[in-house]
């Protein structure tokens, strides 16, 4: 199931884009700078700062509409197709990254196309950035719409980001990482605009429960100021092969 077959563009536009910090990280622990794969890439972000420390990237993601918004490169090539079934050669990629969709997979299935497109001490890197952090006047509102008025509408699968993916299985040699978070200083017209980019926030609308973003802006709008630091602390699950 994937909760993003549409709203490409709009994913493109309102998600936080990774830091370059990120990439070189996730680039140092690769074995060469041959090939990085970028698996559910959606529109790109990461995919194309791992094009800009690799010889070659291939981005893939099940949505047609994320990959027909993703960032282009020369050396970049995209491709829609499932994580359980990589349109892959064997042994070639330095560097399998995914970024904000491994809660989404089939892991064992992936694990296995993991093992079978990696390269001899390849590297596997899951990442994941949770709920965002606001100033303190912000947070107790904020904290009712993700946990109690939009918390409903949340596929199951988000629990494994609200734990960091500290449970999801990973059967590979860790790598330890630290990653640097990821900052924005936002209006609140464009923290409003990526609200309605997630999953739940799209199954409330499809359920006609649009009230709850609009009360949210209302209860925001007099305290927001023009523009406040957003930040998403950032995790890296990551495995030698």
């Amino acid at each position: 199931m994937t909760w993003f077959a549409d709203g490409g563009a709009d994913y493109a536009a309102h998600r936080p884009t990774y830091t370059v910090e990120l990439a070189d990280v996730l680039a140092a622990l690769a074995p060469d700078r041959a090939l990085a794969v970028d698996i559910g890439c959606g529109t790109g972000q990461l995919t194309v700062l791992l094009a800009d420390r690799f010889d070659e990237a291939i981005g893939i993601d099940p949505s047609q509409s994320q990959i027909d918004a993703a960032v282009a490169a020369p050396n970049i090539e995209y491709r829609v197709g499932p994580a359980e079934r990589l349109d892959l050669a064997d042994g070639r990629a330095s560097l399998i990254t995914a970024a904000q969709a491994a809660h989404w997979f089939d892991l064992p299935a992936f694990y296995d196309e993991v093992r079978r497109i990696a390269r001899p001490g390849g590297v596997l890197a899951l990442i994941t950035y949770g709920a965002v952090v606001l100033d303190d006047d912000l947070t107790a509102r904020f904290d009712r719409f993700y946990r109690d008025e939009i918390g409903p509408y949340w596929p199951p699968e988000r629990a494994h980001v609200d734990s960091r993916y500290a449970d999801l299985p990973f059967p590979f040699d860790r790598v330890d990482v630290a990653a640097p978070p990821i900052r924005r200083d936002w209006t609140l017209d464009e923290f409003v605009d990526y609200l309605g980019t997630w999953s739940a926030t799209r199954r409330a609308r499809d359920a006609g429960r649009t009230d709850l973003l609009d009360a949210l802006r209302v209860d925001l709008a007099p305290v927001w100021g023009e523009r406040r630091r957003v930040t998403w602390p950032v995790t890296v699950v990551a495995g030698t092969l």
